[in-house]
C-alpha cells in the first residue's frame, strides 16, 4: 500500500515551501498567526540562518513557531538542563518548538530511606 502524501490545509510540503510567509501565516492556527505576524525576533532570525548551513543548531528559542523551510532540519532545543535533539517533520507545522522538548521529568520515587518514617525504624539495614 503506497504511503499517503502529507497535505496541511490541502497544500503538500512542495507548495507550502514554495509560499511566502504571509502566505503560510493564512493557514496556522490564531495563537501561531499572531505571533508571527509580529515579526520573528534577532534570535529566531539567527537560527533559521543558521539552518541554512544544513547542520544541527542548538538554541533556547523554544517559543519558535515551525515553518515550512524548517522541515527535515535537526534542531537541539533546550529543555532547561539538556539539549535534545528534534528533526523536524511535516506533522510539525504550526507547533512551537517547546512542544518537542518536555522541561519535566516523570517523578520516580524508590524505597524510603532509614529514619523517613516511623515504621522505617523497624526495617532491616541490609
Amino acid at each position: 500500500m503506497a504511503r499517503k502524501e502529507f497535505q496541511y490545509r490541502g497544500k503538500t510540503l512542495e507548495e507550502l515551501k514554495a509560499m511566502q510567509l504571509e502566505e503560510f501565516i493564512k493557514l496556522i492556527p490564531a495563537r501561531q498567526r499572531r505571533t508571527l505576524k509580529r515579526g520573528i525576533s534577532v534570535q529566531q532570525k539567527s537560527v533559521l540562518k543558521r539552518l541554512q548551513l544544513k547542520r544541527p543548531v542548538k538554541t533556547h528559542s523554544r517559543d519558535m513557531v515551525i515553518i515550512p523551510s524548517m522541515v527535515g532540519a535537526t534542531i537541539n532545543i533546550y529543555n532547561g538542563k539538556t539539549f535534545n535533539p528534534i528533526t523536524i517533520l511535516p506533522e510539525m507545522l504550526g507547533h512551537r518548538l517547546g512542544e518537542f522538548s518536555m522541561t519535566r521529568q516523570r517523578v520516580a520515587h524508590s524505597a524510603p530511606g532509614i529514619g523517613a518514617t516511623r515504621s522505617s525504624a523497624s526495617v532491616s539495614v541490609r
